[in-house]
């Protein structure tokens, strides 16, 4: 059955489904094509008549996963240059004041979309949760310093999206007033950011941070030599003007290069000393600009910003093994190359034995696994978690610790593997979870994610720096632990990251 709701640029048409209605595509933004590739979001030309959103709208452009991820993460790439899109999932638009859930992809800020089938908020709205899931610009495109375009045009339309809820979404039966912003990976980092961020102050009240943090940001200084060598290689000038004539296939490739190369070992010569020794996580991420963004949005978070915010945060257990299993590389690392690792990241070389004693790993690769989780995604989180005693937001800490039988177990639970959990989209994640995946715990962690979003309260205690009191999702029980993995926390305090 067709559903026809209105909202401030015109109607648009969905359908109900299985009981929920859905509405795909939904413009939130002018395309942004031409003159507006790097120009900030504005909002869409309004239309007449009913507009269908019943297909899901054209992905924002981007390269694919690497090959041994690809087979696991499975995305949806639909051409056109309407990217700027949304979709709506809501139990009954006629309803009144139900809560909000806005998700924001990951994917490196290169990758993903809001339309990947892992992704379909049915579930949430079956459970009685208006969810919005949504496309931003990636890349050099949403992301790349230029001297002639505003910067951080990704997050730029990532505020422009929620700023869209605010206009719209009661007219889809949610409530303005209680929005959760969650995301996963590049999409958990967005959420710190947008909590750092005074430009998005108000426009949501809770939000869940999955296996990201805000220690990722881009230096001013980094981002522009980023651009001025993508620029140089294309064989144009670093400007928004000039890269704007360059195809977008050409673009995206120079993109992808870069990116592989600056995870490899950069030469210094082209990049410089601070670069190639690794000041940069991501190459194409939230800049901190003097605007937008002022400090990195752990900085900004410490001093203050977001504190109203209730935060569920939390990581999976094995979160590196996504990158390293697949590729075929854990086997091959070496007990030097992982001593080196540790005193490159400001650690002994003996810590590798606290991790062996913790059972976290002792083989090499294994180990390395282990430190590198802790490194970008448990301890980052950790620090976020708590600068923020004593604010007024709550917070709530999770780990997520069921291991997949993919890969004859290899990937352990590693990055992503809670997404179809969280969800209730097992189903559409095979690859990923197997075929026989508990579907009681996908009962148990969405149930949770409903709950932070209603109440502000996911069902187990506060997290404080004392006790560290952890959800810790698994099968087939789930328990509440304090202070998980104590030791080998505790070596990375005083560690810059």
């Amino acid at each position: 059955m067709e559903i026809v709701v209105g909202t401030e640029n015109g109607e648009v048409r969905g359908r109900r489904e299985n009981g929920v209605a859905v509405f795909r595509g939904i413009p939130y933004a002018a395309p942004p094509a031409g003159p507006d590739r790097f120009a900030a979001p504005r909002p869409p030309e309004p239309w007449s008549g009913v507009r269908d959103a019943l297909e899901f709208g054209p992905t924002a452009p981007r390269p694919p996963y690497p090959e041994a991820i690809d087979r696991l993460l499975v995305e949806r790439f639909i051409p056109g240059e309407d990217c700027l899109n949304l979709n709506v999932w809501t139990p009954d638009p006629n309803a009144v004041a139900l809560p909000v859930m806005v998700w924001i992809h990951g994917g490196a800020f290169t990758n993903g979309s809001g339309s990947e089938p892992v992704y379909d908020g049915a579930a949430f709205a079956r459970d009685g949760v208006v969810m919005v899931s949504f496309n931003y610009r990636l890349g050099v495109i949403g992301f790349g310093s230029l001297p002639d375009a505003p910067a951080n045009r990704g997050l730029l339309d990532q505020i422009a999206a929620l700023e869209w809820v605010r206009d719209n979404i009661a007219r889809f039966g949610g409530d303005p007033g209680n929005v959760t912003v969650f995301g996963e990976s590049a999409g958990a980092m967005s959420v710190c950011t947008l909590m750092a961020t005074p430009r998005a102050r108000g426009l949501f009240r809770r939000a869940v941070a999955q296996s990201g943090a805000g220690n990722v940001a881009v230096a001013a200084d980094d981002a522009a030599t980023i651009t001025r060598v993508l620029a140089e290689r294309l064989g144009v000038e670093p400007t928004a003007a000039a890269l704007g004539e360059v195809p977008t296939e050409r673009l995206i490739e120079a993109q992808r290069q870069i990116t592989q190369e600056l995870q490899g070992s950069p030469d210094p010569a082209v990049w410089g000393e601070r670069i190639a020794g690794g000041s940069v996580l991501l190459p194409f991420a939230p800049v901190v600009d003097g605007g937008l963004l002022a400090q990195r949005p752990a900085e900004a978070i410490a001093a203050g910003a977001g504190g109203d915010v209730d935060l569920l945060f939390g990581t999976t257990a094995d979160e590196y093994r996504l990158f390293l299993v697949p590729t075929g590389v854990l086997p091959f690392v070496t007990g030097d190359y992982l001593a080196a690792h540790l005193v490159k990241s400001g650690m002994d070389a003996a810590a590798a034995e606290a991790y062996t004693a913790e059972g976290r790993g002792e083989e090499p690769g294994d180990v390395l696994a282990a430190v590198i989780t802790d490194q970008v995604f448990r301890i980052p989180a950790h620090r976020v978690a708590e600068s923020r005693v004593g604010a007024s937001g709550r917070t709530f800490g999770y780990e997520f610790a069921w291991r997949t039988p993919q890969l004859d177990g290899g990937l352990g639970a590693c990055h992503a593997v809670e997404i179809p959990f969280v969800f209730a989209t097992l189903d559409r994640a095979a690859p990923l979870v197997g075929q026989d995946p508990p579907g009681e715990l996908a009962e148990t962690v969405h149930a949770a994610w409903v709950r932070f979003a209603t109440t502000g309260d996911p069902g187990w205690p506060e997290w404080n720096p004392r006790t560290r009191p952890t959800m810790r999702f698994d099968h087939p029980e789930s328990a509440v632990v304090e202070q998980p993995g104590e030791k080998t926390r505790a070596l990375w305090d005083g560690v810059p990251l």
